[in-house]
């Protein structure tokens, strides 16, 4: 009986210990559903005023820089005011070539040692801080993904272009290496309906939608453009339906 007895006693006590345990523990909550909005290349003076359109929104952007070597002393002003304002500046590769391209006749090695280290380097000088990357074009490969993912925390490529928002591939999904969709005005793929759509589904699915632009204009005249009227469309569903902007360095803070 007394075997009995202290035999109940201790596993009524492990079963409290266990439920206090558990009753302690963090309760995760799921992030909350929004947009990151990323820019490629070099197109510092055209980012900078057009975030002037947007403070009003309390937007966030990343902004991808490729060919830092041949800024002037102003753009990497503009630059810094931008990060110090919360935006984020990323890598985009020093001379804005297609890794994919580049591998077929070189090593990961080489690339590395043209491509992203003197790039990092010369950032890093100018007080510039990377730790996010985005391919130019998209161009990859998964020896390339593994190696970039050694200096960087979050890696961007380009998300292949499909009718239905849910299988798009443009939406956060736990990974260090993320796609995104394109929304310049000219994208074969883009137009507002569509977008409307990817906007919808993360609101509704509480995702994030991953998005990349090039230049921003008030009126397109080219390729590789995107209107400021197209920006702020985005920032307005943003600010009405509660949702959240996102850089590419705040996904490694998500659980």
């Amino acid at each position: 009986m007394m075997k009995n007895y202290i035999l109940k006693t201790v596993l009524l006590c492990t079963f409290f210990i266990l439920f206090s345990c558990e009753k302690d523990k963090p309760v995760i909550k799921p992030y909350r559903a929004g947009v990151i909005l990323s820019f490629d290349d070099a197109y510092v003076n055209e980012w900078f005023a057009t975030n002037q359109k947007l403070k009003k929104y309390a937007w966030k952007g990343t902004f991808c820089i490729s060919k830092i070597n041949t800024l002037r002393h102003y753009k990497i002003k503009e630059l810094l005011e931008l990060q110090r304002e919360g935006h984020e500046i990323a890598g985009h590769t020093l001379n804005h070539i297609n890794a994919a391209d580049f591998l077929r006749v070189h090593t990961i090695n080489e690339y590395m040692n043209q491509e992203i280290n003197p790039m990092l380097n010369l950032m890093n000088f100018y007080g510039l801080k990377v730790t996010s990357f985005a391919y130019p074009y998209g161009g990859r490969t998964r020896k390339l993904d593994a190696a970039l993912l050694q200096k960087f925390k979050t890696i961007r490529g380009r998300a292949y272009c499909e009718e239905n928002a849910a299988k798009q591939g443009c939406y956060f999904n736990n990974s260090n290496l993320v796609f995104s969709f394109s929304i310049d005005d000219t994208h074969n793929h883009f137009n507002i309906p569509h977008l409307l759509k990817l906007l919808d589904y993360a609101k509704k699915n509480d995702k994030i939608l991953i998005l990349n632009s090039h230049k921003t204009v008030e009126n397109v005249t080219g390729d590789y453009q995107t209107k400021d009227a197209t920006l702020e469309l985005i920032c307005k569903y943003i600010k009405r339906n509660h949702m959240k902007f996102y850089t590419l360095s705040d996904l490694n803070k998500l659980e």
